[in-house]
């Protein structure tokens, strides 16, 4: 690991545009590893370098995208290209398994800026191995500024907050061995192949293992958002779709599996649960129902009766739902618990997707419909209308499982794969 050798490079390829993107990554490699001063320009540690380089393959830094400035020049995950780089993170994989794959890093005590400690070492061979560290970074024991930048580039690709702290989650990842890396990688290949196609001029991309959505317009993201999606228990679903309809403030009709899984269990616990979230239960002829008439201690509630909450910022489904068509009884929605986009894991939902930023998708989605402008939009959400509003026509909606992928700057990401669908097991955050 030590030394001036990168064991990360790419086999030598075709002099072809592998040759040609090669020859380019060798006048990046210099400038992999960031000074703290160049940190602190920017609020994303990976944007300086990556920056006006997004068209290059990098052998030399397998490193996080960059920042929120250039989103909107970034290609999407299902865009024919990520099948053809991902093959190249292939390459790279395949050569580190051959030399040994990389040096487990002990989870003993959480290491950040300043550190001095053994395991900085075994932290800085792991780093360099992958290319988030630069290969001449040394073998201090001292957790420096070059440490930290790479550290935050490892977590942005792998979907951990970038915060330069080796704690439990972000040790965790780095100790998934090689070998299963690049089982993982050839495993998405198929699926990235099978989705290379044209899918639409305009279209919403949901990343399941990643809780991450893409808006893709013209070949390009032009806006990304991080999502909620469904537990193990309750997955969201593969699908390819069409949005068909945007809700404003919409009731929220409680579905039967929520009902027997959540409601009655909260009922048993607390009687007024229902009175106090605004969720009114009607029996088959439409007449309203007294909480209190029903024996929770049964399965009564799941037996013809209809339970829906009224709108408000109190809804389950926030300010707005978004329909796609689907067997699954599910959907896009706002939430009023809007801090739950932070969290690591975002994997709570019974199947719906909840969106953060709504608006702005809603405002996309909506956009060419002379009847619902910006104003009138913002106007609705004010004024706790009720309102249905049909795009037209219906915006192709792609609810994919990609949880390792390559991307045409040279970084290649990894998810948890959550539903177990790789076959390598929830290896790195359960």
């Amino acid at each position: 690991m030590s030394g001036s050798k990168k064991t990360f490079l790419l086999p030598a390829p075709a002099m072809t545009r592998r040759g040609a993107l090669r020859s380019i990554a060798g006048a990046m490699a210099a400038s992999v590893a960031l000074p703290l001063s160049a940190l602190a320009q920017d609020a994303d540690p990976i944007n300086q370098v990556l920056q006006n380089r997004s068209n290059d393959w990098s052998d030399g830094f397998d490193a996080a995208s960059s920042g929120a400035a250039s989103v909107r020049t970034s290609a999407p995950i299902l865009s024919p290209d990520t099948a053809t780089t991902t093959e190249y993170a292939i390459q790279n994989y395949t050569d580190i398994v051959a030399r040994g794959g990389w040096p487990v890093v002990p989870g003993d005590k959480k290491l950040s800026l300043g550190n001095k400690d053994p395991n900085v070492v075994i932290l800085r061979q792991r780093l360099t191995v992958t290319g988030d560290l630069a290969a001449g970074a040394g073998n201090s024991q001292t957790f420096d500024s070059y440490v930290d930048a790479a550290l935050r580039r490892f977590q942005a690709r792998h979907g951990l907050p970038a915060d330069g702290v080796a704690g439990p989650s972000t040790i965790n990842m780095m100790n998934v061995p090689a070998a299963v890396r690049l089982a993982q990688l050839q495993t998405n290949l198929v699926r990235l192949r099978s989705m290379s196609g044209f899918l639409g001029d305009r279209y919403v991309m949901i990343n399941i293992p990643a809780a991450a959505i893409e808006v893709v317009e013209g070949g390009r993201v032009i806006s990304r958002h991080t999502a909620v999606v469904g537990k193990v228990d309750r997955p969201t679903p593969i699908l390819a779709t069409k949005i068909y309809r945007v809700s404003f403030n919409p009731y929220w009709t409680v579905p039967a599996s929520i009902i027997r899984k959540d409601l009655i269990p909260l009922m048993q616990k607390s009687p007024d649960y229902l009175t106090k979230k605004q969720i009114r239960i009607y029996d088959s002829a439409g007449v309203e129902v007294p909480p209190e008439s029903i024996d929770w201690n049964t399965d009564q509630a799941t037996k013809g009766y209809l339970f829906r909450q009224d709108p408000g910022d109190f809804n389950s489904l926030g300010s707005v739902r978004i329909s796609f068509h689907n067997d699954e009884q599910v959907y896009m929605h706002d939430t009023p618990q809007k801090d739950i986009f932070g969290r690591v894991e975002r994997f709570d939902s019974s199947g719906c997707i909840r969106v953060q930023n709504i608006r702005q998708v809603i405002g996309w989605l909506l956009r060419d419909n002379p009847d619902f402008p910006r104003e009138r939009i913002d106007q609705i959400f004010k004024s706790g209308e009720q309102v249905h509003v049909n795009p037209k026509p219906e915006v192709p909606l792609y609810l994919q499982y990609i949880s390792a992928w390559a991307m045409d700057d040279g970084v290649t990401h990894f998810r948890d794969d959550i539903y177990n669908r790789d076959g390598i097991g929830q290896l790195a955050l359960q």
